[in-house]
């Protein structure tokens, strides 16, 4: 097999496992928030933010640090240094989750207590064990991958969502009689679950590889010494850049979990209700918003390798082209899954989270009206991001993003004290700090490319074709209410709402020969489109 084909190969497999592992953590929030209702994922989501935070400083640009050191050891036959480059590795991110462990054991109680939600404490003790396995689990990673192997990356990523849906669920549902508290806790501690479980199968797959790596480091063709202290130093260099871009999103859900909770107890919410309205933003509302990222993270990971080979090879026009192709399938895929949220924001919300009483149904559909819009900025942040890495431009979109980070607190803080806003006022910034950055991005994109967008056949088309969808799927679901009501409704209205955009797409001439294309059997689907004149 080639080595573009193996790329290619590796590409598709982390492709798909993380689709699927998208789509069980979509799947699991559902749910988990009509088991627990507002009140619980407000714990479930204060916990979260804090974990994820130490699990990024204490790890996140490891797995790509040991996957380029391992990869440049092998590509030279120096297998043996390539192995010594893992062990260090696992022993070091071994020891740094620990210390998270042990920092998230013994500061729970005052982390809770300052963020003002001390019912989440069992929501972050449950989360411990996971700052354990996750930095091991890591380690294997970066080994396999700098070895040129997905697949186990794919298959461990696969066995942690599932155990984790699997057992948060279960623990949550048995542990809901002892108080929601605690039930929010079990559903924490699925992490800990997946991830001792998405450890156990890198060690199991490294035990059966063994044969083959110890042959490896046997026929080895260069002897020269890499020191631990050499190799500790390569690792802190590559990570810590990747680290601190990694981190902004962590550390605003972070200043959100402490922000908006202090900010509504300040403006005369209890702690309970203050809790329940923030469950209803980031456990319920954001959770769709972050569905259609399941398409934005497929086109930047198909974006960075592309648009680094052009840039290599110094082929603009090239790069031009993979810019406008990225910017016009963001918006293709953007704009509908932005509009149709908006109109459709409280029967989806009822749709999907009946279990819940009118008043939180009616106020998350509220604040998912307002994040809706955030899908265009988020999905195109997450392309234009790819694009500027594949340029080795990765530090502009870390501080674009940073700069957006910064109106949001700014935001946030102003805004969730408006009595009348409230919790909205969060969603309000979110939306804000997405825009700012994608748009920075977007200029950054073409001050370094000097590209020039086609913004009739890129944004035009796409978003005439999504608007029009949005007023049909509206209308439509406004007569059906009238006809057969209820969650059936709904489905019908989504369902108009998709049929209607196709039809758009091909009206207003936004898909071309070249679309279809792209897809397998694309040249005769383009035939029978022209021979019944659907596509001209």
């Amino acid at each position: 097999m080639s080595k573009d084909n193996k790329f290619i190969r590796g590409a598709a497999i982390l492709s798909i496992a993380g689709i699927i592992v998208k789509i069980l953590g979509a799947i699991y929030r559902i749910p988990l928030s009509n088991i627990i209702k507002p009140e619980g994922m407000g714990y479930y989501q204060t916990a979260y933010p804090i974990y994820n935070l130490l699990l990024t400083l204490s790890n996140a640009g490891f797995p790509v640090a040991i996957a380029k050191l391992v990869s440049e050891r092998n590509a030279i036959g120096d297998y043996r240094n390539a192995h010594k480059v893992f062990k260090v590795s696992l022993i070091g991110l071994s020891i740094g989750g620990l210390l998270s462990a042990l920092f998230l054991a013994s500061g729970a109680h005052s982390i809770v207590n300052y963020i003002e939600n001390s019912n989440a404490y069992y929501a972050l003790m449950a989360l411990v064990p996971a700052l354990l396995f996750v930095p091991i689990m890591a380690a294997f990673r970066g080994f396999f991958q700098g070895s040129k192997n997905m697949m186990p990356t794919a298959v461990s990523q696969i066995s942690e969502q599932l155990i984790r849906v699997i057992t948060g669920l279960t623990l949550t549902v048995l542990l809901l009689d002892y108080g929601v508290p605690i039930a929010a806790g079990g559903a924490s501690f699925g992490a800990s679950a997946g991830g001792a479980a998405g450890a156990l199968t890198m060690a199991i797959i490294y035990t059966r590889s063994r044969k083959n790596i110890t042959a490896g480091i046997t026929e080895s063709t260069i002897h020269i010494d890499y020191s631990v202290k050499s190799i500790i130093k390569d690792l802190v260099l590559i990570a810590i850049p990747i680290t601190i871009g990694a981190a902004i999103a962590p550390i605003m859900d972070t200043i959100d979990a402490s922000l908006v909770l202090k900010r509504l107890q300040f403006i005369g919410y209890t702690e309970s209700h203050a809790n329940e309205l923030y469950g209803q933003l980031k456990g319920m509302a954001q959770t769709l918003i972050n569905l259609p990222q399941l398409f934005s993270i497929a086109i930047s990971m198909s974006m960075v390798p592309s648009i680094s080979d052009a840039f290599a090879r110094h082929a603009s026009k090239e790069i031009k082209d993979l810019i406008s192709s990225g910017v016009r399938m963001t918006f293709l895929i953007g704009f509908p899954c932005a509009f149709g949220l908006f109109v459709l924001a409280r029967p989806i919300i009822d749709l999907l989270y009946f279990n819940n009483t009118v008043e939180t149904i009616t106020s998350t559909g509220e604040i998912l009206a307002y994040l809706s819009f955030g899908v265009i900025f988020l999905m195109s942040v997450q392309t234009l991001t790819a694009v500027l890495q594949g340029l080795g431009k990765a530090a502009i979109p870390v501080r674009n993003l940073a700069i957006g980070a910064i109106v949001k607190v700014i935001l946030t803080y102003t805004l969730t004290a408006v009595p009348g806003i409230n919790v909205k006022g969060a969603a309000i910034s979110t939306v804000a700090a997405y825009a700012i950055a994608a748009i920075l991005d977007f200029i950054s994109v073409l001050r370094i490319t000097r590209a020039k967008v086609d913004y009739k056949y890129v944004l035009f088309k796409p978003l005439i074709s999504a608007a029009g969808m949005a007023i049909i799927t509206r209308m439509g679901y406004i007569i059906l209410d009238n006809i057969i009501a209820g969650k059936l409704a709904t489905l019908v209205a989504i369902f108009v709402g998709v049929l209607s955009y196709v039809i758009l797409l091909f009206l207003t001439g936004t898909l071309d020969e070249d679309d279809f294309r792209l897809i397998p059997n694309g040249d005769k689907i383009v035939r029978k489109l022209k021979k019944s004149k659907i596509l001209k």
